[in-house]
């Protein structure tokens, strides 16, 4: 018994501990050794070498089995790991070819292309990563570019700023402030009236009356920046209204200090009627020349829909006298509404006070809703057009371009 003891003592030293020891089951194999020799021990009857072969027999089929099947996990992960490799491969010919193949592929993305049934699915689902990790790369460039350029615009501004803060500067900006306030305070007492009508607030959105304030405000730097300023006027202004909270938003703490006279009272009951005339683009009257001893009343309204109308019925209820910009007859419309924002109608009046020049004036008009400004009046320029499209196929076509050429430049001229 002692003999077949120590011969499975050796079996297990020899040839089972070192292979288990290698794999990581000695711990396994420990326990299942010490009950077979207990077994062993427990026997008594010394001739029933059968069973013990039968036993040991059974534990060589257990072992074999369990190292079979770690061999079997052993084999497949290597397996894996060679198909994921020779997708690799392929992926790197096909780059080579001139497919469009990504460059950076991830493990997930191998085994989703592995698992495509066809190989028009593989082509296809590589375009697709090709052209994500391509707008990857685009929007990354972008964001690139976008950051150099916030960092030049960083750079310049700080550059301005020291600019700014050299002496020499900073006292001709203060020497002009107090010029264009000098001339702002004359204004008050010696200049020409400009009335702002702020009556507009229920006929606008509130998106429409911060657009109206903003163009009120570029409106007031260019008259106080100008030779002979305005005394611009806020009539029909209430307080805490959207007008007053978008002012004191635009110029802060500057709105007490403002050149301007802001009342609550109607225009009527400031000025006298019959020197005041309300420029509406609706009135049929059209405004010959620009008078200096009238007092032009300006609706201080920004409407996208363009109500139409509106400001010429106010002036109707009042019983004033409106006029109209003569744009028909200097410039020649080819698109668009005709309508002026409120800054251009401060340059254009800035302008014909100054210098009484029509054509000077309408320059502040976008050049992108007329052709030209024309010496004659558009009527009859269009006239004549009329009766040159009319004639196209008659005999007196050449007789009416004749006649055309002589009143008009080259440049109307039809082809």
């Amino acid at each position: 018994m002692q003999s077949a003891n120590m011969l499975l003592r050796r079996i297990l030293r020899s040839s089972v501990l070192p292979f288990a020891t290698q794999h990581g089951m000695k711990k396994d194999l420990f326990p299942l050794s010490r009950t077979l020799s207990l077994s062993l021990c427990l026997k008594q009857d010394k001739s029933c070498e059968p069973s013990e072969k039968l036993d040991l027999d059974e534990w060589k089929k257990v072992m074999k089995s369990g190292l079979q099947e770690e061999v079997s996990e052993m084999v497949s992960e290597p397996k894996e790991l060679s198909s994921l490799a020779a997708a690799r491969e392929t992926l790197e010919m096909w780059r080579l070819a001139g497919r469009a193949v990504p460059e950076n592929i991830s493990e997930e993305q191998l085994k989703t292309f592995m698992e495509c049934p066809s190989k028009s699915a593989k082509k296809k689902y590589l375009k697709y990563l090709h052209l994500k990790e391509l707008y990857k790369k685009n929007d990354k460039r972008k964001m690139d570019e976008k950051r150099e350029r916030r960092l030049e615009a960083q750079d310049e501004d700080s550059k301005t700023d020291e600019t700014k803060k050299s002496p020499f500067v900073c006292l001709w900006s203060r020497t002009m402030d107090k010029a264009y306030n000098w001339r702002a305070a004359q204004s008050m007492i010696f200049g020409q009236p400009l009335v702002f009508d702020m009556s507009y607030e229920k006929e606008m959105s509130v998106r429409e009356v911060s657009n109206t304030v903003r163009q009120i405000v570029m409106s007031e730097s260019s008259n106080r920046k100008s030779v002979d300023p305005f005394h611009i006027h806020f009539c029909n202004f209430k307080e805490d209204s959207l007008y007053h909270r978008e002012f004191i938003k635009n110029y802060r703490e500057a709105w007490d200090k403002v050149l301007i006279t802001v009342t609550d009272q109607c225009y009527t009951e400031i000025f006298p009627k019959d020197k005041l005339i309300y420029l509406t683009a609706d009135s049929p009257k059209v405004m010959k020349a620009f008078d200096h001893d009238k007092i032009y009343i300006v609706g201080s309204m920004v409407d996208k829909s363009i109500k139409r109308g509106v400001s010429l019925a106010r002036a109707k209820r009042l019983g004033l006298e409106t006029a109209a910009l003569p744009l028909d007859k200097y410039l020649l419309w080819s698109t668009g509404a005709k309508n002026l924002t409120l800054d251009q109608m401060m340059h254009i009046l800035l302008t014909l006070k100054d210098t009484g020049d029509w054509k000077k004036a309408l320059e502040f008009v976008p050049k992108r809703k007329y052709c030209d400004i024309v010496n004659k009046p558009v009527k009859e320029l269009k006239k004549t057009l009329d009766l040159i499209s009319t004639l196209k196929l008659g005999k007196g076509r050449e007789k009416v371009e004749k006649q055309f050429a002589k009143n008009y430049p080259k440049r109307y001229k039809l082809k």
